[in-house]
């Protein structure tokens, strides 16, 4: 096939060269914007004058055609074309003859990747988004569903304070409403219109880049040209936001992984989310929990590829820049698999709340709440906390909780204490009494569901 950039040298490129300097095998994902833009460019330059409009039509008719003939399959892309930008306007040069020639007319491949680049990311930005509120949603109703179930809240891995399930499932449907919002301010940045800042310099025609850009669906153009062909924080931006959507997910997927162990038991997973062993039978692995941890250092991966790529390169564009595709298409693909492996998985998970609950009840994780019930006595909080901690040791020496403890016991340790402290550290108590804004108790979650499921409807 013939380049289109042949004229400066006399001698044929390599056939290695050719393979190493191709970008069609990942590319031509961008097919659909990269028409998409073309048309917009071809109605520019009709409108403008600088080519006839009956010519401007002739390039967004065959554009047209061009792309219903990818989707049915009429026309199938050529592996052995530069790119996917070479290889569209080859065709239609060679369906239109010159006038096809026409169309590269006041831009540059520079813009012109730049432009298909931006847009196809905007795309799977609003895919990406559109995958998170579905899984935050799904957390929503499972919060709704555990809400009232008692299970250990921990740190440092240790048993540390009763709190609901739904409480802790609510927590990383907040860390989805941070992804959403990184997503759209990525989005935001990204939706800026660099067509026309052709090769670094602008263009000698008399082009009009906010008719372009507002056809696209841009809300700006870049107002530097160099600046234009040369930016790629966008993708930088998007593999960083998603690199922390993968680590809340990898999070996510780690307390699952955990809770369905035998040690814990607190949840099942479905049985079409898990596999088994080749030679131990009693084995449900979580391997799609795993998968998504896992995953997780690939998208890292791709994060600090794109800022390799770009920390050293002199303005404006760089065929090293051509290295800035894979790693962040890499990172969109992966985070919509998790995303949607996540959504899948959880419908189906069942709590164990009989396990959740013995395990709340044998972790002296109510030591607080007989601290702060000393504080209602008058006691300061230090002291109070010196003797819970004190009756927790006894427990332990004799092998009894702070349920069992008798109240001459708890008068041994201060005559504060009358008979209303097992009331006071009952464990649905304690949780009912947490009615701090964010708190864990029934009604506290069931506002923080609320005020997520409001967010995800005014999320566009």
């Amino acid at each position: 096939m013939t380049k289109l950039w042949a004229g400066r040298t006399e001698a044929d490129t390599a056939k290695l060269a050719d393979d190493f300097n191709s970008s069609i095998a990942f590319d031509r994902r961008m097919a659909k914007q990269d028409i998409t833009g073309s048309m917009a460019h071809a109605a520019m330059l009709g409108a403008k004058g600088i080519i006839p409009r009956d010519e401007a039509d002739m390039l967004i008719d065959g554009l047209h055609t061009i792309l219903a003939d990818l989707s049915s399959g009429a026309l199938q892309i050529d592996p052995q074309a530069e790119d996917i930008h070479m290889f569209v306007e080859q065709v239609l040069t060679k369906r239109l003859g010159d006038v096809g020639k026409k169309l590269h007319t006041a831009r540059s491949r520079n813009d012109q990747v730049a432009l298909d680049f931006r847009m196809y990311l905007r795309d799977e930005i609003d895919e990406l988004t559109d995958l998170t509120k579905t899984l935050a949603s799904i957390i929503c109703d499972k919060a709704e569903e555990y809400k009232a179930a008692i299970v250990p809240g921990y740190t440092h891995l240790q048993r540390a304070q009763p709190i609901t399930f739904g409480h802790q499932l609510m927590a990383y449907a907040m860390m989805l409403l941070r992804d959403l919002g990184r997503l759209s301010d990525c989005r935001r940045r990204l939706n800026i219109s660099p067509i026309g800042c052709c090769a670094l310099a602008g263009t000698t025609y008399d082009t009009d880049r906010e008719m372009e850009a507002k056809q696209l669906g841009f809300d700006g153009i870049c107002l530097n040209s160099i600046d234009g062909v040369s930016d790629r924080d966008f993708a930088a931006e998007l593999c960083a936001v998603l690199s922390i959507e993968m680590m809340h997910l990898s999070r996510f997927a780690e307390e699952l992984i955990l809770w369905s162990s035998w040690e814990f038991q607190f949840i099942e997973l479905p049985d079409a989310y898990t596999t088994g062993s080749s030679i131990m039978p009693q084995k449900k692995n979580p391997d799609m929990a795993e998968l998504v941890r896992g995953k997780t250092g690939r998208v890292y991966g791709d994060l600090m590829g794109i800022l390799t790529v770009l920390k050293g390169l002199p303005l404006a564009y760089n065929k090293d820049m051509q290295e800035d595709k894979e790693g962040v298409f890499d990172a969109c693909d992966t985070a919509k698999m998790c995303l949607e492996v996540m959504a899948g998985m959880l419908p189906g998970m069942k709590a164990r709340t009989d396990k959740m609950r013995k395990a709340a009840s044998e972790g002296f994780i109510n030591a607080t709440d007989l601290a702060d019930y000393l504080v209602t006595r008058g006691l300061p909080f230090r002291s109070a906390y010196k003797i819970s901690g004190a009756l927790v040791g006894k427990c332990i020496r004799e092998g009894k909780t702070l349920e069992t403890l008798t109240l001459e016991e708890y008068k041994e340790a201060s005559s504060l204490i009358e008979a209303d402290i097992y009331e006071a550290i009952d464990l649905a108590n304690c949780v009912s009494k947490r009615v701090s804004a964010g708190g864990t108790s029934v009604q506290s979650v069931e506002k923080q569901i609320t005020e997520v499921r409001k967010v995800l409807e005014a999320t566009i």
